[in-house]
């Protein structure tokens, strides 16, 4: 068979999504075939083979340099620049790949197709860096450049951006208006399938990040549709946390936490860094549940991605009852919030801040602390005026609700908290008007109007049972905001042959002796120790396991954290970060010297991890981290199993236990439980 036989074979393969057949057939061809390069990239892009991708375009701008044809060198520089902003949020090796695209076109008469996809790249790397000015100027080039040249990805990504720019500068109706067209021009299907997955998720970014949950879930729509039969590598999974992010919204619970859970599965494989955000999300989703253990365990895991869990874990410690824990990590993202680029959240004013104002007012609240929820009340009304809309408009005004009661105000509370539900409810966010109803109830309260208060609790729970939010039904049943319910002074946990016997609160149920009551076990027998989780393992069954069965462990040496191939790529981008390092310096640029650093402190983490001290790829079977994994899932797994028997010591136990390598049993400071076991 001839090369161009192979090729047009291979083109078939990927044009029907048989990605394997494609790399069997490719693997015929010679490793310095340059056709063949691009071929394997979009192969094992399509397979989840992210450093194979890159390590193609990599070879492929090596032989045309060889060869001296710098425009298509230029070409896939700029391809491995893209591939790097999809999935990796590391902007340094980007700028370093644009370098030699810029480059190579330095002498190049007239403008070519690279300098388009140039434009377009650079305009998203500084998007995504915050420098406003630099994207905007770089996007219309992307765009004048794209028309003339014909090269539509500049011309929707270049627009797009430009779109985006409009929104985070107040020119709400602009921006959206742009983004309609751009949505137009996707739905013709006149875009390639790579450009036209990253749009749409723009597209819906933009919208979540305005808190305009409607015109995210008609794009969100939009894309689902496109992507049964378009949508390859990555852009699955991406829909997959669209579609969570809105079930996180609207419910039901359940759907959202399998929907989040399905996104981290489908995106693991592309994702490096920016696997953070899937898994943010499902912890998310999981507080909400009242899913405490699950909820931690997802949140920490991006928090070791060098992603930030706010505002998310702030809450978390708050429903773990310990407000001020929530306040100090509150007030401290608030002040010092992680400068990294990421597509889904505004990169730029004060907008990105505005959940975190929305958590810090809930948490003082809480607290009391009528100083500080009412500073980010204020700082959440200065957003609204900016940012009109009926989301950030209807948090607004919860917020404003909290600070009321917290004065005392009754009629400026129910004011603003009926503005809340009414905007709330025409969204479609049952979990929001259920908030917002238990607001509102504590403000009839201060007046007086105990029955209308009885009422709104009431409304409160049904909006949490339609949810999914069982915890928080029990909360508005009890009126008890932000109180608990009280607890028993004692309790019991005493195993049975094969079964487990848990008295609590008057009530005593019987469930098969799992693995993670053996853990719970341990942990409430010493209230407040911390225990490392390979002692767990060890007290456990008197051997240090790492592997789960079922939900015990075995012994398994374990496979490669990254392969060899994986390695070598951390390798190079941590070169092109030190590169990016030493021109930021020579430039005296210190924010771009900030964000570099950032990402060279991931990169070293990342290779650290996976290698050990004789330099040797570690094993999948690290201890630690596989006792981490292992009991958070067996505490969960037995958890669940209890909830069936007894909510109410299920709610005690994913309230007081925190999970991550160090775990413990930490009681209520008012009301401690005394555990017999």
């Amino acid at each position: 068979m001839e090369p161009s036989d192979r090729y047009d074979a291979a083109r078939h393969c990927l044009d029907t999504h048989d990605f394997a057949g494609a790399r069997d057939v490719l693997a015929q061809l010679a490793a310095d075939d340059v056709v063949a390069c691009e071929l394997r990239a979009t192969a094992a892009y399509g397979l989840g083979d992210l450093e194979g991708c890159l390590t193609a375009w990599e070879r492929q701008h090596r032989l045309l340099v060889d060869v001296g044809e710098p425009i298509g060198a230029a070409r896939a520089a700029c391809m491995v620049a893209m591939y790097l902003l999809i999935d990796t949020g590391l902007m340094a090796p980007i700028r370093g790949w644009l370098k030699k695209a810029e480059s190579l076109l330095e002498p190049v008469n007239g403008p070519v197709p690279p300098h388009a996809l140039v434009a377009m790249i650079r305009g998203y790397e500084r998007f995504f860096c915050g420098d406003t000015a630099a994207a905007r100027e770089f996007a219309r080039q992307a765009v004048d450049l794209g028309r003339h040249l014909d090269v539509l990805p500049a011309v929707v990504m270049g627009g797009t951006c430009l779109a985006r720019l409009d929104l985070l500068e107040g020119r709400v109706d602009d921006g959206l208006g742009a983004l309609d067209e751009i949505a137009s021009v996707l739905m013709s299907g006149e875009v390639d399938p790579l450009t036209s997955g990253m749009a749409y998720c723009e597209l819906i970014c933009a919208a979540q990040g305005m808190l305009l949950i409607e015109r995210a879930r008609e794009w969100t729509d939009v894309m689902e549709r496109w992507n049964h039969d378009n949508a390859f590598g990555g852009l699955h999974g991406r829909c997959l946390v669209h579609r969570a992010e809105l079930l996180r919204i609207s419910g039901p619970a359940d759907e959202a936490e399998r929907t989040a859970e399905q996104a981290c599965t489908s995106l693991r494989p592309w994702m490096r860094r920016e696997f953070g955000w899937p898994l943010v999300e499902l912890g998310a989703i999981r507080l909400r549940r009242g899913d405490l253990v699950g909820a931690e365990e997802a949140l920490l895991a991006a928090h070791e991605r060098a992603w930030c869990p706010m505002p998310a874990l702030a809450l978390l410690r708050l429903e773990q009852g310990d407000p001020d824990a929530a306040a100090a990590l509150i007030a401290e993202a608030i002040a010092r919030p992680i400068e990294i680029p990421w597509k889904e959240r505004p990169p730029v004013s004060e907008l990105r801040l505005f959940p975190f104002f929305s958590a810090q007012c809930e948490i003082a609240q809480v607290r009391g602390d009528r100083a500080t929820a009412a500073a980010a009340a204020t700082m959440m009304n200065r957003i609204a005026t900016d940012f009109p809309g009926p989301g950030i408009a209807a948090a607004a005004a919860l917020a404003a609700a909290r600070v009321a009661v917290l004065d005392a105000d009754p009629d400026t509370a129910v004011r603003e908290s009926s503005l809340a539900i009414a905007a709330w409810s025409e969204t479609g966010a049952p979990f929001e008007v259920g908030q917002a109803r238990l607001v509102l109830a504590a403000a009839h309260s201060l007046a007086g109007n105990d029955a209308v208060a009885k009422l709104e609790r009431r409304a409160a729970a049904d909006s949490f049972r339609s949810f999914g939010a069982p915890s928080w039904v029990s909360r508005a049943e009890l009126d008890e905001v932000p109180q608990r319910a009280p607890q028993p002074h004692e309790a019991s946990f005493t195993t049975n042959g094969s079964v487990v016997e848990i008295r609590f609160a008057g009530r005593t149920s019987t469930v098969r002796d799992l693995v993670g009551f053996r853990t719970i076990r341990r942990l409430v027998a010493e209230p407040g120790r911390e225990f490392h989780v390979l002692d767990l393992v060890t007290a456990r069954d008197g051997v240090r396991r790492t592997e789960p069965e079922g939900d015990a462990f075995t012994l398994e040496s374990g496979m490669p954290v990254i392969d060899d191939q994986a390695l070598a790529a951390y390798r190079r981008r941590l070169g092109e970060v030190e590169e990016d390092i030493d021109d930021a310096e020579a430039m005296g640029d210190l924010g771009r010297l900030e964000l570099a650093r950032r990402d060279r402190e991931f990169l070293v983490h990342e290779l650290s991890a996976a290698v050990g001290l004789d330099g040797r790829a570690r094993r999948t079977g690290d201890p630690a981290e596989r006792a981490r994994t292992s009991v958070t899932r067996s505490l969960r797994y037995a958890l669940a199993a209890l909830s069936e028997q007894d909510p109410v010591v299920t709610d005690h136990l994913r309230l007081h236990l925190r999970t991550g390598l160090f775990c413990c049993y930490r009681p209520d400071p008012v009301a401690p439980v005394t555990w017999q076991v």
